[in-house]
């Protein structure tokens, strides 16, 4: 696949899934939901030790731009990864030494 194969509209939603997670809490969030984990916005807020606003803060903005699924089950809502391969992709960026 070559540049000029690539789809716009995917190749902006990509762009806006990767600067939602270029935040170090958001990428803490990705951490605690490797592994296909699903944990509630409290048990999040528990692990980062911030505000649980600000946690439901940053839940938000990756819930919004693709990066986050959650499922409500009674009083709790449950988020974790909406892609598998999101860890590929960090991983590969991770390899990325010369940026």
């Amino acid at each position: 696949m070559g540049i000029k194969d690539l789809d716009i509209e995917k190749l902006e939603g990509a762009a806006n899934m990767l600067k939602a997670i270029a935040h170090p809490m958001r990428i803490a969030i990705l951490s605690f939901l490797e592994d296909g984990n699903s944990l509630t916005v409290s048990e999040i807020h528990a692990r980062l030790k911030i505000e649980q606003s600000t946690t439901s803060h940053h839940l938000g903005i990756l819930k919004d731009k693709g990066v986050l699924q959650s499922k409500r089950e009674g009083k709790n809502t449950y988020y974790s990864l909406k892609h598998e391969s999101l860890s590929k992709i960090i991983d590969c960026l991770g390899q990325c030494n010369n940026f």
